[in-house]
């Protein structure tokens, strides 16, 4: 059987995807803190967050990417959320667009909000029958929640909020 080409994206050696993983990493701060805080890191931090992820050490990895989750107290948050939400129903491989956590008035976007701009047809009608899940590390968090609080504590090694929309199931 050979590799599945159409489904998965073939890395034809570790500094690739290491590579990849790094640019994953610049998007994120890029989106969160228009790249200032990658910029100020030097190889060898960049080194420690790729060798605490391959080698299963999270205080090596924790000690660099911390840095990464920080903002100043009077921000409220990042500058945007860094995510990417997945539907097995569509044909576009993932949603990504520029999404604020603190609303102009100053009151902080949830995850429903997320959801309500950018795939409003995975919202449950109040009157009507749940159709989807929205998955976040294979949990269903409320949508009431914060999406600052999500990127902070639920976010991947990439630093991206990775959401799946996956149909209810019918059993």
């Amino acid at each position: 059987m050979s590799f599945p080409e159409k489904d998965l994206l073939h890395c034809p050696s570790k500094d690739t995807v290491e590579a990849h993983f790094m640019s994953c990493m610049k998007e994120a701060d890029a989106l969160k803190h228009k790249s200032q805080v990658i910029n100020e890191m030097q190889k060898k931090d960049h080194k420690q967050l790729w060798m605490g992820l391959q080698n299963d050490k999270f205080d090596q990895f924790w000690a660099i990417n911390r840095k990464l989750m920080e903002y100043p107290a009077e921000d409220n948050g990042f500058r945007y959320i860094p995510f990417r939400i997945y539907q097995a129903t569509t044909e576009r491989p993932f949603i990504q667009k520029l999404f604020r956590p603190v609303a102009a008035d100053g009151q902080l976007h949830t995850l429903g909000d997320l959801l309500k701009e950018v795939c409003p047809s995975v919202i449950t009608p109040e009157d009507g029958v749940k159709k989807n899940q929205i998955m976040i590390h294979g949990i269903e968090p409320m949508l009431e929640t914060p999406l600052q609080w999500l990127s902070e504590h639920l976010s991947y090694p990439d630093n991206f909020l990775h959401i799946s929309i996956i149909p209810q199931p019918t059993d």
